[in-house]
Formats: C-alpha cells, structure tokens, sequence
C-alpha cells in the first residue's frame, strides 16, 4: 500500500492544503479530504504513513456519532456514493477518507481541554505555576492527573507555526463573553464525555483541541475530532507521571527525527520503512481500542 501525499480532483476547485487535509468547494458545500501526510516539529515529511488519512478519518466518524446529542456537527456524508456526482470519477482517493461537509463560519480560536499535564501546558506549569493563566496545585509532574479538567484555549495558527496558550479573557475579547461561555461549555462536556469512554477502553484521554464553526443552525463541531493527531491518548496501564508518556500518535516519527539530530529546518527528511510501519500500526491501534473495530485498509 503507498501512501497518498496529494489529492488531484481535477477541476474541482481547491481551497487549500494543510499539514494533513485538503479542503475543496463542492455545491455550496465543502470536501475534507485527510492524505497521509504526515507533519513533526512543525513541518510536513518527505514519507506519508500508509491508510493514516483513512484511519483519522474513520475515528472522527466513530467520535461524530458518539458525540451528536451533546453537539450537532458538520458531517453531511461520508460515503463517496452520496457525493455530488462530479466527484465520482475520484472515488479511488476519496473512499474512506473523505467527508463532505457544511460551510460554517469558524471560531478563530482552538478549544483545549486538559485533564493531564503535558505538552506546552507542562511547560507553562514549570515556569509559571499556571496553564493559560488558570492557577494550579504545587508539586505536579509531567504527566500528573489534573485536580479538574481545565478548559486552556489557543489561538489558531494561520500560517503553519504553533498555537499559542492563551486565557479565557483573551477568548471572550475575540469572540464575545457569550459564545465564549458556550465554547466552553461545550469543550468541556465533550471532553467528559469522551475521557470516560477513553478510560472504558483501557486509555487515557490526557488533552484534546477541537474546533467550533456557527451555521444558521446555531454552533457545530468540526474538522477532525479525538483522533490521535489533536488528541493525547496514553496506555492508562503504563502510566506513571514523571516524564512524558508513550502516546498513540506520531512518538515513533518524532522520536527517529531526535535520533538523526534533524535541524527541523525544511526540507523535512524521509523515514526509514521500519518507522512508517510502526506508526502506522500505533494509529490502527487507536483505532481498534477506541471503536472497538478492526479497520482494514
């Protein structure tokens, strides 16, 4: 199986590329389709991990059903066969990680949610005592279970660097004191929500991000969610805080691009077939233990 860095739909135009997605317009509607790039330290690789983009792809449909009573979201179809008939000639790059979805007006802002220190909130934690500001308890480690889940947002990167922590005030100046409640309200509830689903399964739903658009309808949930691209799932068997845990993402690739001393410059470099391999039996892991499903690809 190889994987597919890029789409080509033709004349079906092309809003734009990200790290992972590419995002057409189709009939007043929009196309998300996740390719198997793959991105560390900030900048896409040269080698894409076979079946990812199906496999992200499969666990934000399994999240999107779980979570449609809490949260209505973007999802119109999933299934090529539904599609606008002009994108049936693609059906052989679009089969499995594609959804067609509705336009929304996006929230500028990413909604954290944090039940475990780790990442940039482990950072702060060191230097400050506080994650976007919100006071903690003395004596955590990388790694430690929080007191509470805390909702700790981040703005939203245009331009490919990284998201930076930002407080709850800062939110309610950018959006409004009222919707920035309800992001949080909402957040926050899907978290709990998925943290106890996660920890049914034997994992550990250390922090997640989301985004939050507005239709005529009122607010939705959209792009990916609670796959192991904006989520950190850990082993709950293995944890032990104390420094950073084994997760169900990338480790494998950041891990060989430390050992080669890379200067996270571009051009990123390539990964050995081993590696590949490994991360990609990580995600299909997630996969199995989240859904409950084996996923062929």
């Amino acid at each position: 199986m190889t994987a597919l860095l890029e789409t080509n739909l033709g004349d079906i135009p092309l809003l734009g590329r990200g790290k992972v997605r590419d995002l057409y317009a189709i009939d007043g509607n929009l196309l998300l389709v996740a390719t198997d790039r793959i991105s560390a330290f900030d900048h896409v690789l040269a080698t894409g991990i076979p079946g990812k983009g199906k496999i992200l792809t499969q666990i934000s449909l399994f999240w999107f059903d779980l979570l449609s009573d809490i949260v209505p979201n973007h999802l119109i179809s999933a299934d090529v066969r539904e599609f606008p008939a002009q994108l049936a000639p693609y059906a052989d790059q679009l089969e499995g990680r594609s959804m067609l979805v509705k336009r929304a007006e996006m929230f500028p802002v990413e909604c954290v949610a944090r039940g475990y220190l780790a990442g940039s909130g482990w950072k702060e934690y060191k230097a400050e005592g506080t994650v976007c500001g919100i006071a903690l308890p003395a004596g955590l480690q990388d790694g430690s279970r929080l007191p509470e889940p805390i909702f700790t947002p981040a703005t939203k990167s245009q331009d490919g660097a990284h998201d930076e922590n930002i407080s709850f005030a800062a939110v309610e100046k950018v959006i409004g004191a009222e919707d920035a409640v309800e992001l949080r309200r909402l957040t926050m509830a899907i978290y709990a929500r998925a943290s106890a689903h996660a920890e049914s399964k034997g994992l550990i739903l250390a922090d997640t991000k989301f985004e939050f658009g507005r239709t005529a309808e009122g607010i939705i949930l959209a792009d990916e969610v609670l796959t192991p691209d904006s989520s950190r799932f850990w082993d709950a068997s293995n944890w032990k805080p104390g420094g950073a845990q084994p997760s169900f993402d990338k480790q494998f690739v950041r891990d060989y691009l430390e050992s080669i001393h890379w200067n996270k410059q571009a051009p990123a470099p390539a990964l050995p077939d081993d590696v590949a391999r490994r991360t990609q039996d990580k995600y299909l892991e997630a996969f199995r233990l989240l859904t409950g499903r084996n996923l062929t690809l």
